[in-house]
């Protein structure tokens, strides 16, 4: 039986997102075991983050400063701007280093059953931002789920009153994918999706 101090230190663990009680009780092994190196560099890291931590005023990003290091980025193309879901989704696409623009957190996604209404979203200071000027485009990724779709469709008409390009993410078969292990909504909206060949 580990002691109090232990079990609170995997329960606070087994609250993180992937991470549920019997992982957490693992990783509270392998920080013992490594508690003058690994547990030491964690618990500095969390500390000096702990008060740094701070929603960008323009995008809503994480960050340790305001703006944001995406949004304080000279070289980014301002004339774009992509609206993802979460902050998870920006930190995904910005670490492919395929979009070069900037980007807007939701914060969330319309959904009926949960309660989530458009007020309960950052899509106030979206339609600000576009309606500032300066925006060719706006790229809708939002994720391939009702909801999803649900809130890109709401956003898209809500952006027609403004003179910008929008677009959506392409939705389909993944590459390397194999058909018989995809399902029917992917294969669906790649059979909608399909393009002409050459």
């Amino acid at each position: 039986m580990a002691s109090q101090e232990i079990e609170t230190l995997a329960s606070a663990l087994a609250r993180l997102p992937g991470l549920g009680p019997r992982s957490a009780r693992r990783a509270v092994l392998w920080l013992v075991k490594r508690r003058e190196t690994a547990l030491r560099q964690i618990v500095s890291a969390l500390l000096e983050v702990q008060d740094k931590l701070v929603e960008c005023g323009t995008c809503g990003n994480v960050d340790t400063q305001d703006p944001c290091g995406v949004c304080a980025d000279p070289r980014r193309d301002q004339r774009s701007l992509c609206v993802v879901e979460d902050v998870a989704d920006l930190w995904a696409l910005d670490r492919a280093k395929l979009f070069t623009g900037r980007y807007h957190v939701l914060g969330g996604k319309l959904s009926a059953l949960d309660g989530v209404r458009p007020e309960d979203l950052n899509i106030a200071s979206l339609l600000a931002r576009v309606e500032g000027g300066g925006i060719d485009e706006v790229v809708l990724a939002m994720n391939a789920t009702l909801e999803g779709q649900t809130t890109a469709h709401y956003i898209a008409e809500r952006l027609e009153a403004f003179p910008v390009r929008i677009t959506q993410l392409a939705h389909g078969l993944p590459v390397g994918g194999e058909l018989d292990y995809l399902d029917e909504g992917t294969l669906a909206q790649a059979l909608r999706a399909r393009r002409p060949v050459g």
